[in-house]
């Protein structure tokens, strides 16, 4: 936080994860304190926090050229997607799957597939997100494997869903209807995804989801090679 006086006038946000990797986010500077270098005073000790990492950020259009010029490229587009809650089984025709509450699933089987989805392991963080007060955490299974997971989360406005991870567009539907189930039916949501992975936008085009905004997927340093097939919903364009 970047205090001017006793006021909260800046913010940011620099979060390791592992030994390699690190994500920033919630940079933010009050109106009135624009272009007065608060700013970059933040960001410096944001970037300071995590040398020696590879770091991603999701930009929004307004500062992605900022981001550029501080050696940050372009990986790939992420958006964010709103619709209203229906309670609907899903249409996903796949008996062998079953969805179960994540408590139910050894806590090394959700960490072995989320690393594949995530730059780094990242054990603590998830425990914490999946217990939030309020949570929704579901499991997808086949054959005794986990084939994706997916974590619903009460927010100001409606529900957020993040990480939706899963083997196939099909699973990923299942769990998806599982977790609306859960939601209060009429409420707003949201899905963050990315175009890197088509089958998330056939997921959302096929829920009927109207898009609210974009962001730009940025690293500084090489991109984290993860499986980007897997992913039909971000975990937070905060936190990575």
């Amino acid at each position: 936080m970047g205090v001017l006086d006793d006021e909260p006038v800046a913010a940011i946000s620099a979060v390791r994860y592992g030994s390699r990797f690190g994500f920033m986010g919630f940079y933010m500077v009050k109106p009135a304190y624009r272009g007065q270098g608060y700013g970059m005073a933040m960001w410096k000790a944001a970037i300071s926090r995590l040398q020696g990492r590879v770091i991603g950020l999701d930009g929004v259009v307004a500062q992605q050229a900022n981001y550029q010029r501080s050696g940050f490229e372009l990986a790939h587009h992420n958006m964010r997607f709103e619709g209203v809650v229906v309670h609907e089984q899903s249409t996903a025709t796949n008996d062998e799957v079953t969805v179960v509450h994540l408590t139910e699933i050894e806590s090394s089987d959700i960490f072995a597939y989320d690393r594949q989805c995530f730059p780094e392991s990242r054990c603590e963080f998830l425990r914490k997100w999946i217990t939030q007060p309020g949570t929704i955490a579901l499991g997808a299974m086949k054959q005794q494997q986990l084939v994706g997971y997916g974590v619903a989360r009460p927010c100001q406005v409606g529900w957020k869903i993040g990480p939706l991870f899963a083997d196939s567009l099909e699973v990923a539907e299942k769990i998806h209807a599982a977790l609306k189930l859960c939601m209060p039916e009429g409420a707003p949501y949201f899905l963050d995804i990315s175009d890197s992975n088509p089958d998330a936008l056939a997921l959302v085009e096929q829920q009927g989801l109207h898009k609210v905004f974009d962001t730009a997927r940025m690293y500084l340093g090489p991109a984290p090679e993860i499986d980007h097939r897997r992913i039909f919903g971000i975990t937070s364009f905060e936190l990575g």
